[in-house]
């Protein structure tokens, strides 16, 4: 019963459907990066390397052998160097998309807890914190002022 009431709570903070969205989220955002890098990204590449499909490029190390009648026997041994490549590429995109998406979140953040610019609304939890500081050091200048 303990466990129960462990999961319970587990579900119940939020903490899975924060684990649940972010993984929704992720794998809609891989599928966006997918286009960008294969339909966006790719095209202009291979354009400017005379039509050159990179997911095609690869090193024949043993050609396939097949038998009299056409059957393969023994698969060929690749390396798919292309397909390294787009996936690389992919990496590169998801982190700097990434980056960018966090350093705008991180500038939007350090604005609004900025308590001094008025033209971003301050969270209700930081005007408090400040209203709690001022009156914190108020009421330590008062004491101050009567110990003397």
């Amino acid at each position: 019963m303990k466990f129960l009431k462990e999961f319970k709570e587990f579900a119940v903070k939020g903490n899975m459907m924060d684990m649940a969205i972010g993984i929704i989220i992720g794998a809609s955002f891989n599928k966006v990066i997918d286009v960008l890098v294969k339909k966006i990204m790719m095209p202009p590449l291979s354009l400017m390397t005379d039509g050159l499909n990179f997911q095609d490029k690869k090193v024949v190390l043993r050609d396939a052998v097949a038998n009299s009648e056409g059957v393969i026997t023994t698969k060929a041994v690749e390396l798919e160097y292309g397909a390294f490549f787009e996936a690389s590429l992919d990496f590169l995109i998801v982190g700097l998309t990434v980056f960018l998406v966090v350093k705008a979140m991180n500038r939007l953040r350090k604005k609004s807890h900025d308590e001094k610019d008025v033209t971003v609304a301050t969270p209700k939890d930081i005007e408090l914190l400040v209203k709690l500081t001022d009156l914190m050091e108020e009421q330590n200048t008062l004491l101050k002022s009567t110990k003397n």
